[in-house]
C-alpha cells in the first residue's frame, strides 16, 4: 500500500520545559508573581512552573501572606530551613534543594537577586549540571563585606541565563568577561546576558491598580495622602549595631519634628527584637512620646505598595523599596553606604546616607527642598517577565 504524503497527519509533539523556582525572602516572593503570571498568562503550554520554598523567611507576615495576596501559584516544597547563620541556613538550602532538583528533573532553576536561596538554588543546580537562571543579574554594590555582594558574583558566574535590569547591570557584566549581545543555545561555558528590565516594575504597575480597591492601611493609619514619610529598616548592619541603630532613629526623630509630617515604620520582626535589646533609654523614652511615629507590623504587599505610592518621601535600607520610590516618583534617603540601584543616585532622585544621623538629616533637607526631578525609565516598559520567560523557551 502506498500512502501519499498529503493523506497523512504529522503528530508534533510539545516538549513542556520543567522551571523550578526558587524563593525564600519577601522579595523573592513578590519577584515571582511576575514570572508566574507571564507563564499563567502567556506561556502555560510551553512552560511549567514548580515553585520551591526555603523557609529562609518564615514569619506569617512576612512570607505566607505574599503568596495569598498575590495568588502567586503555592509551594510544591517548603524547606522550612528558618533563621540560622549563613553557612547554617546554606546548609540545610542545599541539602533539601539537590534532592528535590534530582526527583524533579527541571530543564532549568530560576533564582533571583542575591540572598542565600539564590546562592544555594545556584550551588544546588549547578552541581548537577541543571541550567541556572539569574533574574537580576549584574547588581554590584563593589563592597563585599555585604554577603549580598558575594552571592550576587558568584550566581551571575554559575549562571547560563542572565537578565539584568539595567545597563549598568550588563556593563558590570562586560567588565567581569561575559560577552554581550550573542544569541546561542546557551550553557554554562557559554552563558547568555539579555537587558531585559525590572521585574519589579512590572509588578508595580500591576498591582498598584489592585492595591487602590483593597488596601484600607492609610483610613487606618488615619494618615492623608502625600502627608507622611515611609521607613523601613531591616539589614542587620544597620539593626546588629547600637551605634548606627540608634543613630538612625535620632535622625528619624529630628526629621519628624521638622517636617511635621508622620513616619510610618512597617517592623521586621528582627528590627523589633534589636530595638529593645540595642536602643538606648533615652532613644526609648523620645520615640514613645512621638505619637507621630507610628511604628506598625509588617505590611502585607498591597499595603506596602498603597504606603509607597501615597508617601511623600521614603527612607530605606531595602534594596526593592529603593526602585520602588523611583516607580512611584517619590524621593528617597538611602540607609547604605553602597547601592545596587546607582542610577536613581546619579540621577538625583536618592541620596546615600549611611546610618550617620547627620548625613540622613541632611538628605532630607536636600530632598525636600528639590522640585527638578525627572524620571527616566531605567527599568523597562513593564514587560520584563514577558520577555524573560519568551528567551527561557528560546534558548533552553
Amino acid at each position: 500500500m502506498v500512502i501519499l504524503a498529503s493523506q497523512t497527519k504529522t503528530l508534533h509533539f510539545k516538549h513542556v520545559k520543567k522551571i523550578i523556582t526558587i524563593v525564600g525572602a519577601r522579595p523573592q516572593i513578590i519577584k515571582s508573581s511576575a514570572i508566574s503570571r507571564a507563564i499563567l498568562n502567556h506561556f502555560s503550554s510551553e512552560l511549567e512552573e514548580i515553585i520551591v520554598h526555603t523557609g529562609q523567611h518564615y514569619d506569617e507576615n512576612m512570607s505566607e501572606v505574599f503568596f495569598n495576596e498575590m495568588k502567586i501559584p503555592r509551594p510544591k516544597y517548603n524547606l522550612n530551613v528558618g533563621s540560622g547563620g549563613h553557612g547554617v541556613q546554606t546548609a540545610k538550602m542545599l541539602e533539601g534543594l539537590e534532592e528535590i532538583f534530582l526527583k524533579e528533573n527541571p530543564t532549568a532553576v530560576l533564582v533571583y537577586g542575591d540572598t542565600n536561596s539564590t546562592i544555594a538554588g545556584s550551588l544546588a543546580a549547578a552541581k548537577l549540571h541543571i541550567p541556572v537562571i539569574h533574574v537580576e543579574a549584574g547588581l554590584r554594590s563593589f563592597n563585599k563585606r555585604m554577603p549580598e555582594e558575594i552571592n550576587r558574583i558568584a550566581c551571575d558566574h554559575m549562571s547560563t541565563l542572565l537578565f539584568t535590569p539595567t545597563k549598568t547591570g550588563i556593563d558590570n557584566l562586560a567588565n567581569e568577561g561575559f560577552s554581550i549581545g550573542e544569541k546561542q543555545m546557551a550553557n554554562p561555558d557559554h552563558p547568555v546576558v539579555f537587558h531585559c528590565g525590572d521585574i519589579m516594575y512590572d509588578n508595580s504597575l500591576h498591582f498598584s491598580t489592585v492595591s487602590g480597591g483593597k488596601s484600607s492601611l492609610l483610613e487606618e493609619l488615619n494618615i492623608e495622602k502625600n502627608n507622611f514619610i515611609l521607613c523601613t529598616i531591616h539589614r542587620d548592619s544597620n539593626t546588629d549595631i547600637a551605634e548606627n541603630l540608634n543613630s538612625i532613629f535620632r535622625a528619624l526623630m529630628k526629621i519628624q519634628v521638622e517636617s511635621g509630617l508622620k513616619i510610618i515604620l512597617p517592623l521586621h520582626p528582627r528590627t523589633k527584637k534589636k530595638m529593645a535589646e540595642l536602643l538606648t533609654q533615652e532613644v526609648k523614652d523620645q520615640l514613645e512620646a512621638n505619637t507621630h511615629i507610628k511604628i506598625i507590623d509588617p505590611a502585607g504587599f498591597l499595603d506596602i505598595i498603597a504606603l509607597e505610592k501615597n508617601s511623600k518621601m521614603m527612607v530605606t535600607d531595602s534594596g526593592g523599596l529603593q526602585k520602588e520610590a523611583f516607580f512611584f516618583q517619590k524621593p528617597c534617603i538611602i540607609l547604605r553606604p553602597q547601592t545596587e540601584w546607582i542610577e536613581i543616585v546619579e540621577n538625583g532622585n536618592a541620596i546615600l546616607a549611611d546610618c550617620d544621623e547627620e548625613r540622613i538629616v541632611s538628605a532630607y533637607r536636600k530632598l525636600s527642598q528639590k522640585s527638578d526631578f525627572t524620571f527616566p525609565s531605567f527599568y523597562g516598559d513593564g514587560k520584563a517577565a514577558e520577555f524573560i520567560c519568551e528567551q527561557i523557551n528560546l534558548l533552553l
